[in-house]
């Protein structure tokens, strides 16, 4: 059985372009689950909110921690830790959940904490490598390198609309 949680909403923001195909320099919102971070592309950040513990869902995936109430929109909440099959982690003052629009959705995602809004080059995107482990490279729309001042590292660019629109999400994202 597929669990259909309905949390359309009025979108925002038209879907971005991947982060690939822009020519003009795109920001992202950075993210850490566990070591690893992450970005998402900003024009689907509608806000960031501390965590609050959601209302269940009975037969829900493990990964759909519930849902929320935010101003009269029920949005369901996906664990990016559990999603992703990465170690998971006990929650504390620096969990955070990020909504999002996601096409006409609104969607909540719980990370470890954010970092920064960092802008991206198309010179500093490359493509996800093709690997044989267990990574799902569906979900990674490529990797940026952020250099500040002589550090350098590297961001795992969230495709957030294929990760959100798996069938193993038990979300679909529409619009």
């Amino acid at each position: 059985m597929t669990l259909a949680i309905d949390a359309s909403a009025e979108p925002t923001a038209a879907a971005p372009a991947a982060p690939t195909t822009r020519s003009k320099p795109a920001e992202y919102l950075s993210f850490r689950l566990g070591r690893e971070e992450y970005g998402i592309d900003i024009l689907q950040v509608q806000e960031i909110r501390s965590y609050e513990n959601p209302t269940k869902i009975a037969n829900a995936p493990a990964h759909i921690r519930g849902v929320v109430n935010l101003r009269g929109v029920i949005v369901p909440i996906v664990d990016l830790r559990i999603r992703l099959g990465c170690e998971r982690a006990e929650f504390d003052s620096f969990t955070v959940v990020i909504v999002l629009t996601v096409g006409a959705r609104v969607v909540g995602v719980v990370v470890d904490s954010v970092s920064d809004v960092v802008e991206l080059k198309s010179d500093d995107i490359r493509s996800a490598p093709a690997m044989t482990c267990t990574l799902d490279s569906r979900f990674i729309a490529g990797l940026g390198t952020v250099t500040t001042g002589e550090v350098e590292r590297m961001l795992i660019l969230m495709d957030i609309r294929t990760l959100l629109d798996d069938a193993d999400t038990a979300l679909v994202v529409e619009g």
